[in-house]
């Protein structure tokens, strides 16, 4: 049986309708994905000046750390500063158990002391470009520019692996070290026992996840190549940055530092 003029029109409409369809369909789908990937793939790079590295130790379980915890949680408006709150554990045994302390955030502390300048371990302590600053409640906000830096850091995250190369000039140290620290913000505990007991905290910058990098002697022309892998996320909505500062291996102290948010 022919088909008539009429019913070969309509099927061609129909035909154009469902291609405009799955044409939109797909394009939605791209730009559904696109922020995703593009979330997931990104770099930065180093100033020619020093990044601030400022470093909190605290505790949950100490009643004075608090004001030093808002004090960090302002650095959130200085998006060049690298600010890390390693959480100790030596608090938990007074009543009120820390969920973010670790052992290895207060062996870190213990070991900053040789080229801090701090004479004991104690909280709330702010080390600030790797010195020990007592006064931190009276350091002026934003921080103050820094001197040249003779190490550049590059940063490339994809996926979950983030790559650098670390480049050193004229007057870089003789030997350099690093350290990777996975930061995450915006975490508020209700504390139920303890000297807190009864506060409800907020934390930014909590140290998650750290990881030293072995001493390298660094030669001019050739950039040194390193790795981290992520862990994976207990709370995938939770903001988070990687962090990796280079220090001067003999003495400690951090010569340049960079972070990556992606």
């Amino acid at each position: 049986m022919n088909r008539s003029t009429t019913d070969t029109r309509t099927e061609a409409t129909a035909l154009r309708a469902a291609t405009a369809f799955a044409t939109a369909a797909i394009a939605t789908l791209a730009a559904a994905a696109t922020p995703a990937l593009a979330a997931e793939a990104c770099s930065a790079r180093s100033a020619a000046t020093m990044t601030p590295v400022v470093e909190l130790y605290t505790s949950e379980g100490c009643n004075s750390c608090p004001p030093a915890d808002r004090w960090l949680s302002k650095l959130k408006a200085e998006p060049g500063v690298v600010a890390l709150a390693y959480h100790v554990d030596y608090w938990d045994r007074l009543g009120w158990k820390d969920r973010f302390a670790s052992a290895a955030f207060t062996a870190r502390q213990a070991e900053q002391q040789a080229s801090n300048g701090a004479r004991f371990s104690y909280t709330p302590q702010v080390v600030v470009d790797g010195q020990d600053r007592k006064d931190w409640p009276g350091i002026a906000l934003p921080l103050g520019k820094r001197p040249p830096s003779p190490v550049e850091v590059a940063l490339t995250r994809e996926g979950d692996r983030v790559s650098a190369t670390v480049g050193a000039g004229a007057g870089a140290p003789k030997r350099l070290a690093a350290y990777w620290a996975v930061t995450e913000q915006g975490h508020v505990t209700a504390v139920k026992a303890g000297e807190n007991r009864g506060a409800t905290l907020q934390h930014d910058f909590v140290v998650r996840d750290y990881q030293a990098v072995p001493a390298w002697a660094p030669r001019a022309g050739a950039a040194q190549s390193l790795a981290f892998q992520l862990p994976a996320r207990a709370d995938a909505t939770r903001p988070r940055e990687v962090n990796l500062v280079v220090v001067d291996a003999d003495s400690g102290r951090p010569v340049q530092a960079l972070k990556i948010g992606c």
